[in-house]
């Protein structure tokens, strides 16, 4: 029973009733026991001995009995139940008001903001897990999908994540019909790849067209009855053919992000038509700046120039039309959307929506229905790491770009697709791998990389008296031996080996050396382009001749013999890149 139903006086807000509990991070509906309430019963208790209690709550009691019921006062409602461990609150007698300092409630809405804040970064995926830190019970409406492999079988709140946000064009749900191609599958019609780094002081969000023209790789799908099919890859064609094209899955978009850009997402989060229409009638609408009044008979969007207030169906049509603004391409209705964002991302963070109980469980509820995420997420506990971590990142540090490309040659004067300008592009790719910051960041983060730079200067010894053994932690088939050739062919590494597989896969490349081995790792790092991070000063192991060695573990970063893993010191400046505090006016 609700709390319009339980115990409201008729000057009290149901939303008011809901009080977060500090200790569980959940929401609790709580009556002021000196507050106007409907009689509610309290639990059963056993009659004491002796006192006729068998008879007292029979059905057939006297009738002194019932009348003395009917005119003795309403049983006090009784507090919620708290949490075992948890210590008491001192009773407060009948017919007083507590007298609970005032600063309590102030503290209140302090957590509140802190425990709320993740949805405003989270809006980029979906806002997923507002229903988690709201009410418990939403996550039944998140679903889910085996990618197998695509995807990490789970979340580490102590490293870089990169979740891959897909846009469908699905026409499913109410009200859709006029949306999308007639009869599609679900395209990747929308695609950013947000980027959260490991420090959490930024994030970019990197939005990739649907005209980009790319190779699908070979991808294994799960199918219905628990078995894998590989859909054959197919080269030249369009990105949005990634997700639904011959029945192929989410962990198949994230591949083929892995063959364009060299980022593997960690995960994806999907979202189709109903989240851009639900989400912003649960804020209460998002404000947006247009440069010229818009009449697009296509999508259906009437808007003045200035500033507008759109949601539901209005909202879906400023984000999905590509008639109103620049060229009438793709590429500038990628800006807009990434302008919607924004403003939506501002709105969610305004004290409006965090501190509204009843905003926050609408937007909760409408997120997680139009949600789907692979099973690594999947579980509520995990969703809520997620989003706490997110909301970690300031507004101001989140960074809007699209990969730079150029128009297709191969299209003719009519230019309808695109491909990746292969001058800008790996830049742009470079620093999002190696977690560099497109916005100025804190001093002590920087201060951190530079000494993790300073590890590279010093002597350096000879190639030729490096002495290392090479290990397999992750990277592809046969990197060890591919490192090794390159290195005694190309590099006069000669004392070196293949040492096989190691024992565990790695993230990063390592490098580990003994305190007196720092010169043989500064000349290998140099030779191979390793970052000052890859350094681990340890111990050396003994080579198959018995020798000292160090050790190098190529991990799932390795890009290939003599290709370097150093991440720029700063990251390029993108035409068109924003952060998503800053207002713009689409034209």
């Amino acid at each position: 029973m609700d709390a319009q139903g339980r115990g409201r006086a008729d000057n009290i807000d149901p939303a008011d009733q809901w009080v977060l509990n500090p200790n569980t991070g959940e929401y609790e509906l709580r009556l002021d026991p000196s507050a106007p309430q409907s009689p509610v019963p309290g639990p059963r208790r056993p009659s004491a001995p002796g006192a006729g209690g068998a008879a007292s709550g029979r059905r057939g009691a006297p009738a002194g009995e019932e009348r003395a019921r009917e005119t003795a006062p309403a049983p006090t409602v009784p507090g919620p139940r708290r949490r075992r461990g948890a210590p008491a609150e001192e009773p407060v007698p009948p017919g007083r008001r507590s007298r609970r300092p005032e600063k309590k409630k102030k503290s209140r809405t302090k957590k509140v903001l802190m425990w709320t804040g993740g949805t405003m970064a989270f809006v980029l995926v979906g806002v997923g897990t507002a229903g988690y830190l709201i009410f418990k019970h939403l996550e039944g409406n998140v679903t889910t999908t085996d990618v197998g492999s695509a995807a990490k079988s789970g979340f580490s709140k102590d490293e870089a994540f990169n979740i891959l946000v897909i846009g469908t064009d699905k026409r499913t749900g109410k009200g859709n019909e006029g949306y999308g191609d007639k009869g599609s599958v679900g395209h990747a019609d929308t695609n950013i790849l947000l980027h959260v780094s490991k420090d959490r002081t930024n994030a970019t969000a990197l939005s990739i067209p649907r005209d980009l023209i790319v190779d699908v790789p070979d991808c294994p799908t799960k199918q219905p009855d628990g078995t894998t099919k590989v859909v054959p890859g197919t080269p030249n064609v369009r990105f949005n053919t990634s997700l639904g094209q011959d029945g192929r899955d989410p962990g198949c978009t994230m591949r083929t992000v892995k063959e364009v850009t060299g980022i593997a997402p960690d995960h994806f989060m999907m979202a189709d038509f109903n989240a851009v229409k639900t989400l912003t009638s649960a804020v209460g609408g998002v404000e947006v700046c247009l440069k010229h009044p818009v009449n697009d008979k296509d999508s259906h969007l009437d808007l003045p120039a200035g500033s507008s207030k759109i949601e539901g169906e209005q909202a879906l049509a400023f984000v999905r039309t590509r008639h109103s603004f620049g060229n009438h391409g793709d590429l500038d209705r990628i800006k807009v959307q990434q302008q919607f964002l924004s403003s939506l991302m501002r709105k969610m963070a305004s004290s409006d929506t965090l501190t509204n109980p009843v905003k926050l469980y609408d937007l909760a509820d409408a997120a997680t229905k139009s949600l789907t995420v692979d099973t690594g997420i999947g579980k509520a506990s995990t969703l809520k790491d997620v989003a706490l971590e997110l909301k970690k990142v300031p507004t101001k540090n989140i960074t809007f770009l699209t990969v730079p490309v150029l128009d297709n040659p191969a299209d003719g004067p009519v230019h309808k697709t695109v491909i990746v300008d292969q001058g800008q592009a790996p830049k742009v790719f470079q620093a999002i791998g190696g977690d560099v910051s497109f916005t100025d960041v804190k001093k002590k983060e920087q201060q951190a990389k530079d000494a993790q730079a300073a590890q590279l200067k010093g002597a350096r010894s000879a190639a030729g008296e490096v002495r290392v053994r090479i290990l397999n932690g992750g990277a592809k088939d046969g990197a060890a031996q591919e490192t090794l050739t390159w290195l005694q062919n190309q590099q006069g590494v000669l004392k070196s080996e293949n040492g096989s597989n190691a024992p565990q896969k790695l993230d990063k490349t390592t490098l580990e050396y003994a305190p007196d081995q720092a010169a043989q790792a500064r000349e290998l790092a140099a030779l191979m382009g390793l970052p000052g991070s890859a350094l681990k000063p340890g111990k050396s192991v003994t080579n198959s001749q018995g020798l000292p060695a160090m050790t190098l573990t190529l991990g799932k970063d390795y890009k290939g013999a003599g290709v370097s893993l150093t991440a720029p010191e700063k990251a390029p400046t993108v035409q068109g890149q924003h952060t998503a505090d800053k207002v713009q006016c689409a034209s």
